[in-house]
């Protein structure tokens, strides 16, 4: 269900805990330079000769090995300074200790790999990624494969870390299980999602109540409505302002519609709310004075376990809640909740997840290629089955949708947040056209990911 991911220090703690470990060091680095080795002849099976570019620290001597074992199978295979010359080069400067920008010297390599036109082998990590963390602060290598050791390291799992990874495989080199702060969430996770058993009704299998949809955006609703639908909610209603609901019943068949007024929208809510077992707040609400007062009193008043998302998060405000809440932002929204700009959140997603999760005293869904849930005072974890595809308006109102939905079966928030995750990128990659795919095409394939 959940992968562990290790940091630097986790890893060397592993090491460590290795039968006569350090003396026995040698028999790891034979392993993981031979897994290189082997993993490199088999993702280039044509390459005949491999250039090695080896740093003066372990990542270096299992590249020094990685070249022996490479020579003794028939290919040619040597340290160099001169990765033009072959054509695949194994990058082994830099392994999980490295932290910052690489010096001159180093930048220099780093950048003379990445303008070969030979693809390029990383030993554990790419060099210039901080394993503990993903973030980049110079010249960094971009590996069409990374051959990392017991586990995947944080650094590749993270961005912008995983953008430099390529496919990653993971050797096992003899070391034992650990306990990790960080993990990924596999599609295992997927099983902890209550389904309709033969006892429960409509409103016992998660009935949920989406608010939103203001003229010009009822899609945003509408599409969140049918998610919760499609990841197996029983009951939803869907609550959107007055002057929206004849649009909106033309929309959707199944979610029960009402409008409300925004002079007593509140109070209209709190009623449907008596029903609901969780509430999806935000989807194309609006930004006006009228949406932000109602966002603020809901979350005073409403005792449901909550996602926030969307127009929801404009100008948020922490509010502690006794129920869940989950946060669902993107680097611009999360950017504007910690008061920054959405550049450093890019830079530095992790950090950024945990800060806005301790501030707001909620789950937060950092969405992207790297979706991260974090909780307060709790370890991140990392979703990463999403494909570019989704990058496509509608589709964070989809997942708000599913998460709801889960929320209303009873799950935690964020287990909810990153099941719902996992289960939104399944969905949207099984769709067999993934150019021009919409959010809509993600809702219709969410029970087969589920399934």
């Amino acid at each position: 269900m959940l992968e562990p991911l290790y940091t630097a220090a986790e890893m060397r703690e592993a090491e460590e805990r290795y039968p006569g470990y350090p003396d026995s060091a040698g028999e790891l680095m034979e392993r993981a330079g031979a897994a290189v080795a082997l993993e490199a002849m088999r993702a280039f099976p044509r390459a005949r000769s491999f250039g090695v570019v080896c740093g003066g620290g372990a990542n270096g001597g299992d590249g020094r090995i990685a070249a022996r074992v490479l020579s003794e199978a028939g290919r040619v295979a040597e340290e160099t300074d001169e990765p033009e010359r072959y054509d695949v080069v194994i990058d082994a400067l830099f392994g999980t200790g490295f932290r910052g920008a690489p010096r001159e010297e180093a930048a220099s390599m780093i950048e003379r790999i990445n303008a070969c036109d030979a693809p390029v082998v990383a030993v554990d990590l790419p060099s210039g990624v901080n394993a503990s963390t993903g973030e980049v602060e110079g010249a960094a290598v971009e590996a069409a494969l990374t051959v990392t050791f017991h586990g995947r390291k944080v650094g590749v799992a993270v961005a912008p870390g995983r953008f430099h990874a390529g496919r990653v495989v993971v050797a096992e080199i003899g070391l034992e299980a650990a306990e990790t702060r960080a993990h990924r969430a596999t599609e295992a996770i997927l099983r902890s999602v209550p389904r309709r058993a033969p006892h429960d009704s409509k409103y016992t299998a998660g009935t949920v109540l989406v608010v939103g949809g203001s003229p010009g955006m009822t899609g945003a609703a509408v599409l969140t409505a049918t998610a919760a639908l499609r990841a197996d909610a029983g009951y939803v209603t869907l609550a959107v302002p007055r002057e929206s609901l004849t649009v909106v019943e033309g929309l959707t068949l199944e979610p029960v519609k009402r409008g409300f007024a925004w002079e007593t929208a509140a109070d209209e809510i709190l009623a449907e709310a008596q029903r609901a077992r969780a509430l999806a707040l935000g989807p194309g609400l609006g930004r006006g004075q009228e949406a932000r007062g109602l966002v603020a009193e809901l979350l005073r008043r409403v005792e449901l376990p909550t996602v926030v998302d969307a127009d929801a998060l404009h100008e948020l405000q922490p509010v502690r809640r006794a129920a869940p809440t989950v946060l669902t932002p993107h680097a611009g929204e999360l950017a504007r909740l910690l008061d920054t700009d959405a550049g450093w959140v890019n830079e530095h997603r992790l950090e950024a997840a945990e800060r806005c999760a301790e501030a707001y005293g909620a789950v937060v869904l950092l969405k992207g290629a790297d979706t991260i849930v974090q909780a307060p005072g709790e370890g991140p974890i990392v979703c990463d089955q999403a494909p570019p595809s989704l990058a496509t308006a509608g589709s964070g109102d989809v997942l708000t949708g599913v998460i709801a939905a889960f929320l209303a079966k009873g799950l935690g928030a964020a287990e909810a947040a990153a099941a719902a995750a996992v289960a939104h990128g399944i969905a949207a990659a099984s769709v067999p056209e993934q150019p021009g795919l919409v959010a809509s095409d993600v809702v219709t394939a969410l029970p087969r990911a589920l399934s």
